[in-house]
C-alpha cells in the first residue's frame, strides 16, 4: 500500500457508509410519497410539510452518497492527501439544506395559521405512528454506522432520520389537538409544523458545526492524540515525543510528529527509527493512513516550530 493510500479499513468504512445512505434514500422516498399523499387526502398541512422534508432528505442523502464516493478516490497529483474533505463538505451542504428547509416550512406554516382550513383526518395519526417507528429505527441503525466509521456525513444523514421522527411526533400532537378540540383548534396542525421547523433547524446547526470543524482541520479527540504519543514513545530509540499534530481527511487521519532521539546516533539509525515509529502508529489505528516523522535530538534545539 502506498504511504498515503486509503487503508482497507477506511475503504471498507466508506463503502459501508454509501450502502447505509442508499438504504436511507429508498426508505425516505417511500415515506415521502406516503406522507404527502396522506396529508393531501387527510387535510393535514403538517403531514404534507413532513413529507416535503423527507423529499429534501433524499436530496441530502444523494449529496452524502456522492461525497462518500468522491472521498473514496485515491490520492493523485492534484490531491496528494486524497479526496477525504469531500465527506465533511457533503455534511456541510446537507446541514445547510436542513436549515433552509426549516426556514421555508416555517414561513408556510405561519401563513397557514391564520387561514381557515378543513381539520385533519383521524387516519393521519396512524400514518404518523408508523413513520415515527420506522424513522427512529433508521436513525439508530445509521448513527451506529456513522459512529463506527467516524463519518461526519453519515452521522448527519442519521440525524435526518431523527429529525424526521421528531417532526412526525410534533405532527401527531398537533393533529391530535386539532381532532380533540374541533374546528376552533384546527390551526394546532400548523403550530405543530412550526414547532417541527424549530427542531429541524436546531438539528441542522448540530450537523453543521462538526462538519465545519473538520474542514477547518480542528484537532481530533485527546484520546487519539494520547494514543499516537504513547505508541510513538514506546518505539525503541525514541526518548520523547515533543510535538504531535493530527488532521482528519474524511474517514482517514494524517499524523505529523517530532520524535526526539539520541543526538549521537547515525543518520541511518535515525531513519530506521522514524520508519519504526511510522509503522507502529499506523498499526495502532487502521484509520491512520500516513505518518510524517521528524527526527530531532532529544533535549536539543527544536526545529520547525513556526
Amino acid at each position: 500500500m502506498k504511504g498515503n493510500a486509503l487503508s482497507d479499513a477506511v475503504a471498507d468504512n466508506l463503502a459501508s457508509g454509501r450502502r447505509t445512505v442508499f438504504a436511507g434514500m429508498l426508505a425516505n422516498a417511500t415515506l415521502a410519497v406516503v406522507k404527502i399523499a396522506s396529508g393531501i387526502i387527510g387535510h393535514s398541512y403538517v403531514l404534507i410539510a413532513d413529507g416535503i422534508e423527507s423529499t429534501l432528505d433524499i436530496a441530502g442523502s444523494i449529496v452524502t452518497w456522492a461525497g462518500l464516493k468522491l472521498a473514496a478516490k485515491p490520492p493523485d497529483d492534484g490531491h496528494p492527501y486524497g479526496h477525504g474533505k469531500a465527506e465533511p463538505i457533503a455534511g456541510i451542504i446537507v446541514s445547510l439544506s436542513v436549515i433552509g428547509a426549516a426556514l421555508g416550512l416555517a414561513v408556510q406554516s405561519v401563513r397557514k395559521i391564520s387561514t381557515a382550513h378543513h381539520p385533519p383526518a383521524a387516519f393521519t395519526l396512524f400514518v404518523l405512528i408508523t413513520v415515527i417507528l420506522i424513522k427512529e429505527l433508521l436513525y439508530r441503525f445509521v448513527v451506529r454506522v456513522g459512529e463506527k466509521t467516524q463519518s461526519t456525513a453519515v452521522k448527519a444523514d442519521a440525524w435526518h432520520h431523527r429529525s424526521d421522527a421528531l417532526t412526525s411526533a410534533a405532527a401527531f400532537i398537533g393533529i391530535s389537538i386539532a381532532l380533540i378540540g374541533g374546528p376552533r383548534y384546527a390551526s394546532a396542525d400548523n403550530w405543530a409544523a412550526l414547532f417541527a421547523c424549530a427542531l429541524i433547524a436546531s438539528n441542522g446547526y448540530r450537523l453543521f458545526a462538526p462538519a465545519l470543524s473538520e474542514v477547518m482541520d480542528t484537532a481530533p479527540s485527546k484520546e487519539m492524540d494520547a494514543l499516537v504519543r504513547r505508541v510513538a514513545a514506546g518505539v525503541p530509540g525514541v526518548a520523547e515525543v515533543e510535538q504531535c499534530r493530527i488532521r482528519k481527511m474524511g474517514l482517514a487521519f494524517y499524523v505529523d510528529l517530532h520524535a526526539g532521539v539520541d543526538a549521537d546516533i547515525s543518520v541511518r539509525d535515525g531513519h530506521r527509527i522514524a520508519h519504526e515509529v511510522k509503522d507502529a502508529v499506523r498499526k495502532s489505528n487502521p484509520s491512520i493512513v500516513d505518518v510524517l516523522v521528524h527526527i530531532e535530538p532529544a533535549g536539543g534545539v527544536r526545529l520547525g516550530k513556526g
